[in-house]
């Protein structure tokens, strides 16, 4: 389905707009668009993939000489679906002094799509007012009620499980049933309901009913491995697939993109890259310009975008583009329970992820910090 991408362009062609990025953004656009009719051509950096095809989601450790263990592109493991890592071969870059920031990339279709947990939540209308509440930061210049039929839109359309549990800032949605707790689970929910703590089913993009022609999870617990029942979320064929049969979509792989191009008044005109392969540099001639290509690779587009019209950078005449960049941050805490010792046989099927999770339920305002977090649940 997502093969034989055409190379060379045809390079007089002017085309609607041209995606920088396939992944949840640049899919999301080009599935959008191509829906709408635009003739849309869309740049990814890594290589082909097809998770209804590419994925070694049911292969065993003992198939491998490596038993499953890591490679220079494949760092969480030889069967983890997505390609990539932090130190990219042609791909180096600097660390300021006194740092040590590390920049993990995807390099294939549907981009870090094919790399994360897939708990999809929503933020709430505290999340866009946050300033007014405890001082710090900025508010949104939109509230919840602007983009919760986006949201509801989007739980329709990729399939998403959960409860409406009726929580302050919680909102609910569109949800399939969740699957039931573990073992394990069970035993931390009832844990949390005598201590009062919330602690509800997980919301994740992993569809637990057939959903818009894609079959319902199997419980095989490999998401991470790529879905080749197409039963998780991915850009790759949860939008980039029905591009593609539009017609509408032309999808150019191991196409590293440098600039984007403007004219003498300053709009965009297309976009610049490399082929990795053969180094050689394209152009193509778009009317507009989308980049997807995630926080930083979008910086860095960006700044390399110089012109007369934009000295330090395209979009960047506040001088903060690549600046005040944050990431997900996290810890772990695990713990032996010996009540789970010589268990008696039991079914623990589920997902390759939690099924319960905790939101954030204290008032901050008897706390010494502000904002809050949530708490995921794993064992086995």
């Amino acid at each position: 389905m997502l093969s034989g991408f055409p190379l060379p362009l045809q390079q007089r062609k002017t085309y609607d707009v041209c995606i920088v990025g396939s992944g949840a953004g640049g899919g999301m656009a080009a599935y959008q668009l191509t829906k709408a009719g635009a003739n849309v051509l869309l740049l990814e950096a890594g290589g082909p993939w097809d998770n209804t095809k590419d994925s070694v989601m049911l292969k065993m450790p003992y198939q491998s000489p490596r038993r499953g263990a890591s490679t220079p592109d494949r760092p969480f493991g030889e069967f983890d679906a997505c390609v990539g890592g932090w130190d990219l071969e042609g791909e180096p870059f600097t660390n300021a002094e006194g740092t040590d920031f590390k920049w993990w990339r995807a390099r294939m279709v549907g981009g870090r799509t094919n790399h994360w947990g897939r708990i999809s939540l929503r933020f709430g209308p505290d999340d866009f007012k946050a300033k007014s509440r405890d001082g710090l930061g900025d508010d949104w210049p939109i509230g919840y009620s602007d983009v919760a039929p986006y949201y509801d839109r989007i739980d329709k359309l990729i399939g998403v499980f959960g409860n409406n549990d009726n929580l302050p800032n919680h909102p609910g949605g569109y949800f399939l049933p969740p699957p039931p707790p573990r073992c394990y689970e069970l035993m931390v929910k009832d844990a949390a309901d005598r201590l009062n703590i919330t602690c509800v089913a997980a919301r994740l993009s992993i569809i637990t009913k057939p959903h818009n022609g894609r079959m319902a999870c199997h419980y095989c617990g490999q998401c991470n491995r790529g879905c080749r029942t197409n039963s998780n979320f991915s850009s790759t064929n949860v939008l980039i697939a029905p591009a593609l049969k539009t017609g509408r979509l032309t999808l150019v792989t191991h196409a590293m993109a440098h600039e984007v191009t403007v004219d003498k008044s300053g709009r965009a005109t297309g976009v610049s890259y490399i082929n990795t392969r053969t180094r050689a540099e394209n152009h193509v001639n778009a009317r507009v310009v989308v980049l997807a290509a995630s926080a930083c690779e979008t910086a860095r587009l960006l700044l390399n975008s110089k012109s007369a019209n934009f000295p330090n950078g395209l979009a960047n005449s506040s001088g903060l583009v690549g600046k005040y960049l944050t990431d997900t941050t996290g810890t772990d805490v695990s713990g032996f329970i010996p009540k789970m010792i010589d268990h008696f046989p039991h079914n623990e099927d589920g997902v390759g992820g939690n099924h319960i999770y905790m939101p954030w339920w204290l008032d901050n305002k008897k706390l010494d910090f502000p904002r809050g977090y949530h708490i995921e649940v794993g064992g086995g």
